[in-house]
């Protein structure tokens, strides 16, 4: 019999009884505004940054409305102005080059190697165009850190991180988002905390903190922040820093908050899922894996394989086979966007070089979430399925010796 899935790829796990219990008191009492408090009272939002600074490590924390808000805002603060150049992965989403082009600056795209990271030989070659590197974890895959610091520290380069996808992973032992000046990360549903919609910028510099405490729209509440630097370091910025707000409110703060103190737990769920995944599709003709090094501490809420040099017809036509059994693909090599899924060039707002050895990587790429909602066992049939589908099209098309 032929095996369907019939679980959701996009279902999440409920918000904590613990989040949901603070979120209604929440909204009982009203006060929902970050800077809303009644004498002696420390919001949710306030809390909430200082526990994910203790989490990481960070001096200082800003909680905002969303990872491409973290990511715009960190540009701003480490000094990045209209006109100026930006390097970038060309892998990423959306979001990344659109903090880039919402600052007025104009993304210069670095290339992917075959293993989802940025290519550091790319990176060395055009590190001298720019003096920020907005450098993105796409997919939750972490490049050589030590090398891309070397190479961006001899270049005098900025790095701000976009760990969107990697919240509670690390580098070498080092938490992502802080190699590099800033650290910015994502709350929306698919990531590895859910409120919806959210975000965090992280960072050790005390008047990058200050600008974007400011930038985020504090008006002159800053000193309710308890993870931000002291009321001097504002008075050096207060009068030159623009208002864009884009505050965390504290009904989203609530029910991050318990997700926290679990995120450890979820990483280690997360991961066996994966490996059940990856084992399940280890040596499947046609099909290449990507190698995950022992330094990267990695968190597997999704996987990704290429089908490099198949032929678009080849790659449709596994994605309607996996469709038809219920396995939910997304493929960056698509001639259009679809839902999240995006290509460099499809930002006609950034023109970029041609990339021929990335557009080949892009072209191949397949994209799965895995949900804590799967089950072990379900993980199993969905790699089972993508197996069987991947090896029939690649045995169609391969002939006999």
């Amino acid at each position: 019999m032929t095996e369907i899935f019939t679980g959701s790829f996009t279902q999440q796990e409920p918000i904590p009884e613990e989040g949901i219990a603070a979120a209604l008191e929440v909204l009982r009492h009203g006060r929902l505004h970050r800077y809303n408090t009644v004498p002696d009272e420390i919001s949710h939002t306030a809390l909430l940054e200082e526990e994910f600074a203790a989490l990481t490590g960070a001096r200082f924390c800003l909680a905002v409305a969303s990872g491409g808000y973290a990511m715009s805002t960190a540009l701003r603060a480490v000094g990045v102005v209209p006109g100026d150049r930006v390097l970038t992965n060309a892998f990423t989403l959306a979001p990344v080059p659109g903090a880039i082009a919402s600052v007025g600056a104009e993304p210069v795209f670095v290339g992917v190697t075959e293993d989802l990271t940025i290519d550091l030989n790319d990176l060395a070659q055009k590190v001298g165009q720019a003096s920020v590197l907005l450098l993105s974890h796409m997919r939750g895959h972490i490049c050589d850190m030590a090398r891309l610091m070397d190479i961006c520290d001899a270049a005098g380069v900025t790095v701000v991180e976009d760990c969107a996808h990697t919240m509670g992973a690390g580098w070498d032992g080092v938490v992502s988002g802080r190699h590099g000046v800033t650290g910015c990360y994502s709350c929306q549903t698919y990531k590895h905390v859910n409120s919806g919609e959210g975000g965090f910028l992280i960072t050790d510099e005390e008047e990058v903190a200050a600008r974007a405490v400011i930038l985020s729209g504090s008006y002159m509440l800053y000193e309710r922040h308890r993870a931000a630097p002291s009321p001097e370091v504002f008075e050096r910025v207060k009068y030159v820093t623009p208002n864009i707000s884009g505050r965390m409110d504290n009904l989203r703060a609530s029910i991050l908050r318990p997700q926290l103190r679990t995120l450890q737990d979820q990483v280690i769920r997360w991961n066996e899922r994966y490996r059940v995944v990856e084992e399940g599709l280890r040596d499947t003709p046609g099909l290449r894996l990507t190698h995950r090094p022992e330094a990267e501490g990695f968190v597997g809420s999704c996987l990704q394989f290429l089908l490099l040099d198949w032929s678009v017809e080849r790659v449709l036509d596994v994605l309607k086979r996996c469709a038809a059994r219920g396995v939910e693909l997304k493929w960056f090599g698509a001639p259009e966007p679809v839902a999240f899924t995006s290509r460099y060039d499809s930002w006609r707002y950034a023109p970029s070089a041609p990339m021929p050895a990335t557009d080949r990587i892009l072209a191949g790429l397949i994209d799965m979430r895995i949900p804590l909602t799967f089950s072990l066992e379900d993980c199993a049939q969905i790699a089972r399925i993508i197996r069987a589908e991947v090896s029939a099209v690649y045995q169609l098309d391969t002939p006999e010796l």
